[in-house]
């Protein structure tokens, strides 16, 4: 009888996994909320407009009480803001009104308005506001005189933990929506400035179904710690903007295969070799979370883009190179 005990526990096994994956792959993603946040819009004939901005939405914050209250009173600069459900909030770091460079920043999986600030599990490098803050440090170190603006732009729906709806894009589509708006608003702004694009993780799917619809202002797309972007190959995202990608072999991110079937999986991991982009180093990046913190070759890579010197951006060395192509 132990050999029917074996077959049969086996067999239990393989029923809660073919029920696991039948519900990644057909149950359909939580609803997405309808939130409508204080939505900025662009008055570039209206130099004050930005001012009164950031003065309406600090105001919201005060009124939301903790934790965003204390964010109000620090001078710092928000375009949106809406703590209904999970959160959204875009912030600002330089002066936007006369950026000829803008990076915007896109977070992933976990991120809530009411740790933009903190990070997950208060761990600051996770935290959108500290990259965005940290990146905007970087690009003014490398180029003092270099009119730089970003943005941590936190506005969308992400998924809150590694789960179905992470496995699916219901939520990034509706992100990608929302991000292609933003940033046609930014090109009205400033039709001028050169708009790089930055996904971490998640946001990196976000900003891959986004690409086709990005304005020609956007004229790169960083992704880093990416499960994909929604594609098999670079040119089926059909923009013009540059597609860079990093990846630290330290990355837990590394061990999820790359897949894309009945809505779940995110195509092929964009630092696979035949993607068809440009792929930068990370040496530093000793996990999922730190590509844009002081001291590690991404965060260098990454302001050299937002400032345009694509010649000083450095590859992956040879231990850390891009993942072979399956098959």
């Amino acid at each position: 009888m132990r050999w029917f005990k074996t077959a049969l526990s086996a067999a239990s096994v393989t029923g809660v996994l073919l029920v696991a994956i039948a519900m990644l792959l057909f149950t359909p993603a939580a609803a997405i909320a309808g939130q409508s946040d204080s939505t900025w819009r662009p008055q570039p004939n209206d130099p004050a407009a930005l001012s009164r901005t950031y003065d309406v939405t600090r105001h919201a914050l005060q009124v939301a009480g903790a934790p965003y209250a204390q964010w109000a009173g620090q001078g710092r600069q928000f375009l949106a803001f809406d703590p209904r459900g999970n959160g959204r909030i875009v912030e600002v770091f330089g002066d936007l009104s006369a950026a000829d460079r803008i990076a915007v920043l896109v977070p992933g999986v976990a991120n809530r308005a009411d740790n933009f600030d903190t990070g997950l599990g208060d761990v600051r490098d996770r935290a959108p506001a500290i990259q965005a803050q940290t990146l905007y440090d970087a690009t003014r170190a490398a180029s003092p005189g270099a009119h730089v603006a970003v943005i941590a732009w936190l506005g969308y729906e992400a998924p809150q933990g590694v789960g179905r709806d992470a496995a699916r894009e219901e939520l990034a589509r509706a992100g990608a929506t929302l991000l292609d708006g933003f940033t046609k608003d930014l090109a009205i702004l400033r039709p001028h400035a050169h708009v790089t694009v930055i996904g971490h993780s998640y946001g990196s799917v976000v900003a891959g179904l986004a690409a086709a619809g990005l304005p020609p202002q956007v004229t790169d797309l960083v992704v880093v710690g990416s499960p994909g972007m929604g594609v098999t190959r670079a040119a089926d995202l059909h923009t013009s903007a540059t597609i860079w990608a990093g990846q630290s072999a330290q990355d837990w991110i590394y061990w999820v295969p790359a897949f894309q079937v009945w809505g779940a999986g995110h195509g092929t991991t964009p630092t696979t070799q035949g993607f068809g982009d440009r792929v930068f180093g990370t040496s530093g990046v000793t996990d999922h979370d730190h590509y844009l913190s002081a001291g590690t070759q991404s965060l260098a890579n990454i302001a050299d883009i937002v400032l345009g010197r694509d010649t000083a951006v450095s590859a992956p060395d040879s231990s850390t190179a891009t993942v072979p192509a399956s098959g």
